[in-house]
Order: structure tokens, then sequence, then C-alpha cells
């Protein structure tokens, strides 16, 4: 068969003497020649077909080549694994479109009825301030010292973290931290407060989210509102009112310089603690301020020249009480809060203050001998306008506000409400009842000093706090009505009716016991307490504005509570609040005392303020003799000396004096001439009963 390999064809277009072979085929011989010459130049070295051998380079450029290389690819390999790591805690924060600065806890700002600054309320112990209200020379301090390339960086400074490594392999010190203050806000913001590489990974994406987000002074401005200064101040406005007593708005350059460098370590660094270290910091602080140009080299010599003084830390005293009850009241007057506010309160600062010194005063001289460790003190204004409020007596030691929280049993204190019940019902204060024994149920209640008067007027009764008289009262008009009258004028607490009511056995708070002890100062209408007047945010928008008072309407005829001052006057006369008088001023009030002497109370009023104290321990253990007649009335009368010195005499409404109600100048005593009313069926079957 003919082979393939053996045909030709001419080509086309090509000269007559060329031809080209198709498809053509070695020959055996042919293959076998061109394996010899392969072989040949192979082992001759001649000339022929061979392939080229590789070129021979110096052992080093081989290397060095291989090193660059194995570099490149590490670097690689690194600029992944980072970009993987970097994606793995990006992921585990929020999506950054869904990114949003938390807002700073809302401060309260509390402020007195004079307007001077009572306290703050608030996590943070400060207000807001923008960069515009602060001296320039405050944010540049901080910029000075935490972060001196801030306006040239873009959240991540490599040249301060290449300058702080250093500083800290050569263990040299300086000026600076590796983080910017973006990424110390950043920090602040989004992030616990642990140093660990994740936290620093997130830490930096943040940051650049930040840069990305807000301004420059936008960041520096929420650094400055959220940074730490130690016991418990967040915010330089918080640091300025704590370390110096006064606004950020107000520090000096070495002030500033101070507050700049305490950042760093509040602990540590702090004004009040260490002096030395924090003077010494400022120092640093100033240096780099004058050296970046922030202050000139005058203002840096006066700087330094003139040391800061911080304010010695104030005690807790009793206005935190005060603004404790205040922040409790506010969600009911203005609901969520959401941003800074100012509250104008009735308290005034003579008033808290006298409070408080008359108190812990009697507390300190005669606790120990009469085994008495605790009080309370409250005092208002006829309309229920809290002037002071006293919980407790350090607030350091116990923030459990007993003025407002504390129930105890009032003792003779309640009796108000048992004679006021009986009036209503058409007895009078000359009406006569009889002191002797009685006994309910095996109840077999006694006097004070155990002793009898047989029959005595109403209006002595309770000048003498007699338990038989008012129990025996108690059970004539009946202890529903009574507990129905104490209700009327303000006691909130729960209260049980039974023959025991009589004699105060169901507890109420201080708070509430004045309150209602107010509407006999008022001539007879109803009392609610209170302590806002205003509430406005920071940029002056009114939120709350207390309506006038007076809408609340009579809860006592005005016969009937002259008569009750005439009766309660009488206790300041021959009764157990003898002591507690005030020469020139008109007043009335009521004693109480526990069993064991357990509570100590004494509510008194004039016809322009009214006060009530209780004394007692936590623990409920007996005192040593400690009764209403005597502690509890003695600082009673020690603020009132206080509280109306220098002021013109108030009558009590009916009973006349100074500026009595002309309505009810002769109430009193014509109530007194007027024949005493029939008995009503109560009194006769009470009498049929009990054999009176």
């Amino acid at each position: 068969m003919a082979n393939g390999c053996d045909r030709r064809e001419p080509v086309v277009d090509a000269p007559a003497t060329e031809t080209q072979e198709l498809d053509s085929c070695p020959t055996s011989e042919d293959r076998e020649g061109e394996a010899a010459a392969r072989r040949g130049a192979s082992q001759t070295g001649d000339d022929g077909p061979h392939r080229p051998k590789k070129a021979q380079g110096a052992p080093g450029g081989s290397f060095f080549r291989k090193v660059v290389y194995a570099g490149l690819a590490l670097c690689l390999c690194g600029v992944i694994g980072l970009g993987g790591i970097v994606a793995y805690y990006a992921s585990q924060l929020p999506p950054i479109d869904q990114l949003t600065v938390p807002k700073r806890p809302p401060n309260i700002a509390i402020l007195a009825s004079d307007g001077s600054f009572l306290a703050n309320r608030g996590e943070t112990g400060g207000r807001t301030v923008t960069l515009e209200e602060l001296p320039p020379y405050l944010p540049k301090a901080f910029v000075a010292i935490e972060d001196r390339r801030f306006y040239d960086h873009w959240g991540i400074d490599p040249t301060g973290l290449g300058r702080a490594a250093y500083r800290n392999l050569s263990n040299s010190g300086g000026l600076q931290g590796g983080s910017t203050l973006t990424q110390q806000l950043a920090k602040n913001l989004f992030l616990t407060p642990e140093r660990t590489a994740s936290r620093k990974i997130q830490e930096a994406i943040l940051a650049l989210w930040l840069e990305r987000k807000y301004s420059k002074d936008q960041i520096l401005e929420l650094y400055l509102n959220r940074v730490y200064f130690g016991a418990g101040a967040y915010g330089v406005e918080a640091a300025a009112q704590r370390y110096y007593g006064k606004s950020a708005r107000e520090v000096s350059l070495s002030e500033a310089a101070m507050l700049a460098g305490l950042v760093q370590s509040p602990s540590r660094l702090a004004p009040n603690r260490n002096p030395e270290a924090a003077q010494a910091r400022a120092e640093l602080v100033i240096a780099a301020m004058n050296e970046l140009g922030f202050i000139t080299p005058d203002m840096t010599k006066t700087a330094l020249g003139a040391p800061t003084e911080p304010v010695r830390p104030q005690r807790a005293g009793s206005a935190n009480y005060a603004a404790d009850y205040v922040v409790d009241v506010l969600d009911d007057v203005v609901g969520t809060i959401d941003s800074d506010i100012v509250v104008s309160t009735t308290l005034e600062p003579a008033m808290q203050a006298a409070a408080e010194r008359v108190l812990v005063d009697e507390l300190n001289a005669k606790g120990q001998k009469f085994n008495v460790s605790q009080g309370a003190f409250v005092a208002m204004r006829p309309d229920g306008a809290v002037t002071a409020l006293v919980g407790g007596r350090d607030y350091e030691v116990s923030q459990f506000n007993r003025a407002t929280s504390a129930r105890r049993q009032p003792g003779s204190s309640f009796k108000p409400f048992v004679y006021l019940t009986a009036l209503e019902r058409g007895l009078t204060p000359d009406t006569v009842r009889t002191d002797s024994p009685v006994k309910i149920n095996g109840w077999k209640p006694e006097n004070y000093d155990r002793g009898y008067r047989g029959p005595i007027t109403l209006r002595n009764a309770l000048a003498l706090s007699l338990n038989t008289v008012a129990v025996k009262l108690n059970m004539e008009v009946g202890p529903k009505a009574v507990v129905q009258t104490a209700q009327r004028l303000g006691i909130t607490s729960p209260l049980q009716t039974d023959p025991t009511i009589a004699l105060g056995t169901s507890e109420v708070t201080p708070l509430e016991l004045v309150g209602a002890y107010a509407a006999f100062a008022n001539g007879g209408f109803a009392v609610v307490p209170y302590v806002i007047t205003e509430v406005k945010t920071t940029d002056g928008k009114l939120l709350f504005n207390r309506p006038a008072s007076g809408g609340l309407g009579r809860i006592i005829d005005p016969s009937i509570d002259a008569m009750m001052n005439a009766m309660m006057h009488n206790v300041f006369v021959i009764g157990t609040a003898k002591k507690a008088q005030v020469p020139g001023w008109p007043m009335a009030g009521k004693t109480g005392t526990t069993n064991d002497y357990r509570d100590a109370w004494f509510v008194g009023f004039t016809g322009n303020l009214v006060a009530g104290v209780w004394l007692g321990n936590d623990n409920s253990t007996p005192t040593k003799g400690v009764s209403g007649g005597n502690l509890p009335t003695e600082v009673w009368h020690n603020f009132m000396k206080i509280a109306l010195k220098d002021q013109k005499p108030v009558g009590l409404p009916g009973v006349g004096g100074a500026g009595q109600d002309s309505r009810y100048a002769n109430a009193g005593e014509s109530a007194r001439s007027q024949p005493q009313r029939r008995p009503r069926r109560q009194k006769n079957f009470f009498e049929r009963l009990f054999g009176l």
C-alpha cells in the first residue's frame, strides 16, 4: 500500500523548481541519522542540534533574590492575614451604616429657691458643655498632652504610635501615648476598658469611622464631655465642679492644665489626693502647650508660677437627701429625660443648713447617752413647699432617706386626727371626757405617767397627751372615721382601722405627717408636699412650671381648724412641748412617743412654717428614754429659732396674733362660747359598752 508520506504536491504560486511536501514522514534511515547526530552532539560537544545550557549566575545574587521573594510572600501573607483579622473583629461590631454615637446620660442640675446650686444628679456628675463656652486654652491643653497631631491625622497616628513604642522600649517616658484622642473617644463610647489586641483593632476601626462621620471640633467636644476624671466625674464640666468648685467655663490656665493631665491616670493624679504628682503632670502640659505655640511665653510663665489649689472635698451633706427626693418625684413632673436639665426647687439653703446642723449636733451631743443614732427632719411652708429635708445623720454613711421612705409609728403625734374627727362630729375643746382606765378586748392602754386625772376637757387632754381619752374618743367616733380623716389630710401610708390607731400604731413617713399638719397651719386647705417649681433644658426650653397653688380645696371647716389650732397651741402652754416655745411666736403642735421609746416625734407649726422631727434607730431597738417631749422638741426649737429669726411673728389661723387671717380671727373663741352640742349615738353606745 502506498504510504501517505511518499506523496508530494506542488506549492501553489511557488517557483517552478520549488515543491512542498505535505503530510511527509521521515524514513527509518532519517530517524536513525538524527538520533545518531543527537548522541554525537551530546557526547562530543560538536556543533549541531542541542539544547542550550542554563545561565550560571553568581551564588550571592541567587540567594538575595530568594530572600526578596520570600519577604514579599510573607508580607503578602501578613497583609492577607491582617485583613482577615481586621475583617473578623469588624464583624463583631454593629454594622457601620447603623452605628450611632450613644447619647450621653442626661445631667440633672438642682437649684435652690434662690437660684444657687445644690447638687447634680445623673451618671456623669455634670452637664454637657460646648467648645464655644470654654476658654480656648482648655481644649488645647488636652490636644497638647494627649494628641498633639490631632488636627493632622485621620484617626490613627502612625507617627505617634512609633514614638510611643520607642519611648516604651527606651524607658524614656514622654508626653503622649499611642492612642489618639479619637481612639480614646471610640473606646469610651463603644468599647470595654480591657487592654487586648482585639479591643485595639476595634478601637482603630471605630476611630476611622468617627473621623469620617464628624469634624475634628465635634470629636474634641465629644471627648471633653465623655472622658473620665475620677471621683465619679465624667466630662470636663463635672471635673471642674468636683476639683475646683466652679464651671469649666471659669477655670484658669493652670487649672485647665491640671484637668488635662489628670485623664492619663485619674486615681493617681487627682489633685486632691496626690498634689505633687498632679502638679508635675500639669507642668508638662503647660510646657507642651508652649512648645506647640498654644500659649505665649508670658502665659506659660504665669501659669507655672501659679500652681492650682483644688477645693477641699466637701462632705456629702444633707442637701443630697433633698436632691434624691427631687429626683424621685421628677418622673411625675416631666417623665423621661433625654437631655441635660435644670430643676428649680423650693429648698431654702439657710433652712436646709440649719436643719442639718441642729439634728446632727443633737445626735452628736446626746446620741450615745440616749442610745439614739438616727433622725429625720422636714420643714415646709403651709402650702406644702418643702424648704428643708434631712433624711439621716450622715449621707456619706447611709443614703437611705428616712424623711421620705422610712415608715415609723407616729405615736401620740397621730392624736390630732382623732380629735379633729371628734370636733367635726360636734364636740368642742371644752367638752369633758373622763381620764380613767379603759379595756378593749383585753387591751389596756395606759397614760405616759400611768396615772389618771378623772374628768378633763379635750383641750387639756390633748395638751397632756392622755392615751385613755384619745382611745375613748377613737371608739366614740369610730376608727374608720379617724383613718378617713388622716387620709383626707394627706396620710397615704396604709392605716389599720382598729382601736390602737388612736395611739399612732400604724406607720407613716415624716414627710407625709408634716404635710398633714400643714392643713392646720394654712387654715384648713388640702396640701400635697412639693419641691419642684420649674424644669428647663440647659438651653432654656421650659419643660414644667408649677401652677399657682390653691386648687386643692378646703378640707377642714375654718371654725374647726381654729379650735384644733387653739388646742395644739395649748401643748406649748401646759403640755409636752413647753420647752419648744419661741418668744413672741404663736405656735401649735404635738409630740409623739412609741412603746419602749423606739420612736420619738415632734411636729409643730407657726402661721408661716411647719416642721417635724423623728428620732430613733434604724433597727427599731429601744432608745434610753427619748420621748417626743425631750430631744425632738429641742431639735425643733433650735431650728425654729434660726428659721424665724428677724421675722415678724405670724398668727395661727383663727387663734389670733400678728398676721392672722381675719376670716378666722374669732373662730376659736366663738366656738368655745357655744353650748356643747348633744353627743351623737356613738358616744352613748360607747358609754354603755365601757361603763363610762
